[in-house]
């Protein structure tokens, strides 16, 4: 049977409750959508609800609906980490068995000299595990006074360059970012991500700007974003689903600054599309909020996908899908800025699929990609298990 669209949504950090191995990450009693919804005496997600949110997990505020309008879940990650990029990959069919390195000390000495012998660098502030917006606190007038780039990381496997746009110019700031990604951290360096941090502002009052850009590591195998491009399914992505996978299986790419804007774009998007796959990524509940601990803010940023859900499905049509999951956990009542290894909600809505459908817990994210590749009828050998049959049955 031909398939028309399917929308795959991204909800950065949003998990669901620590996976049995949390522990072993730092992660136990993480919950960040039930954490968060305590810590501001429940959450307004009327939208959400009526898919089946509160079927998965006890969310103040968001009661389970046995009469659901969608399918919902759970699923555990098989990789070995907690960052985007492992969780992306793994969403879209390649398992990550050997951890990326992190350096909770600082990178090595030896790295650093390479880096500065490869970008030119004359020298280079922080090297350490921190906070982003504490580093540029601490080190900004430094890094003004010396036009060197700010270094540093974090729990997750990062190479992280902050440095002042009026200091160090995006142009340059990027290309610094791309060497250090091609003939740096390599080999047993070899991190998930280098990414650009650039801020502005003066002494006391610095800020990052929406700038950022990660440059990450190729994927090793086969994405379902590959399957289905070489297959002739047109491939869309918004957001930084085109950094995570290095542009790779994408027909069509649009890079976003905040979830306002990301969400603007898949209605957009969705809206002119007859068909194909539109991946989307909406950064802000990480980057904003769970990285700062901000649990209010958290909750608000939830609240306002939840009131633009219901112009998301107004863009499906019989046949078409929607998606909606997450990457990792980053719960911002923890007592780390990190991301935590957590299980993802799994939602699936369309207007002519069954109601109430529990998906159980999936054993893997990449359920996920395997139903999208089902879903176009597209032959493929990604890993995990289809849940196509289940959402859309007798339709495969």
């Amino acid at each position: 049977m031909k398939r028309n669209k399917l929308i795959l949504i991204v909800l950065d950090g949003v998990g669901i409750g620590a996976l049995p191995d949390a522990a072993a990450y730092g992660d136990s009693g993480t919950n960040t959508i039930a954490n968060v919804a305590r810590a501001v005496g429940g959450l307004t997600l009327p939208n959400l609800g009526k898919i089946g949110l509160g079927n998965i997990a006890a969310i103040q505020g968001v009661r389970p609906d046995p009469r659901a309008a969608g399918a919902f879940g759970k699923m555990a990650e098989r990789s070995k980490g907690k960052d985007s990029t492992t969780g992306h990959w793994e969403i879209a069919g390649v398992i990550t068995e050997r951890p990326f390195p992190t350096y909770p000390k600082g990178f090595p000495a030896s790295l650093l000299s390479t880096f500065q012998a490869n970008t030119g660098c004359k020298g280079i502030l922080g090297n350490k595990a921190a906070s982003g917006t504490e580093i540029i606190k601490d080190l900004g007038d430094e890094h003004v006074r010396t036009g060197f780039p700010i270094v540093y990381t974090s729990g997750d496997s990062v190479f992280q360059i902050a440095a002042h746009e009026e200091v160090i110019p995006l142009g340059e700031l990027y290309e610094i970012c791309r060497k250090t990604r091609e003939s740096v951290v390599i080999g047993e360096h070899e991190v998930g991500r280098v990414i650009a941090r650039p801020f502005v502002g003066t002494s006391g009052k610095y800020t990052r700007t929406p700038n950022r850009k990660d440059f990450a590591v190729q994927p090793p195998g086969r994405t379902v974003l590959e399957v289905l491009l070489d297959a002739g399914v047109e491939t869309r992505a918004v957001g930084k689903i085109d950094d995570l996978f290095s542009g790779k299986g994408l027909k069509e790419k649009v890079h976003t600054k905040s979830n306002k804007e990301g969400i603007e774009q898949i209605i957009g998007q969705a809206a002119r599309m007859n068909s194909g796959f539109l991946m989307a990524n909406l950064v802000d509940f990480d980057m904003l909020f769970g990285h700062r601990q901000d649990a209010r803010g958290f909750a608000s940023a939830l609240e306002e996908f939840d009131r633009s859900l219901p112009g998301i499905q107004e863009c499906l049509e019989p046949g078409d899908g929607l998606m909606i999951t997450a990457d990792h956990g980053n719960d911002p009542t923890d007592s780390s800025t990190d991301h935590s290894r957590e299980y993802v909600p799994i939602l699936w809505f369309s207007n002519d699929g069954p109601r109430n459908v529990n998906l159980g817990t999936r054993r893997s994210f990449a359920d996920a990609g395997r139903t999208v590749a089902d879903f176009f009828n597209v032959k493929n050998s990604l890993p995990g298990e289809s849940f196509l049959d289940i959402v859309l049955p007798g339709k495969n």
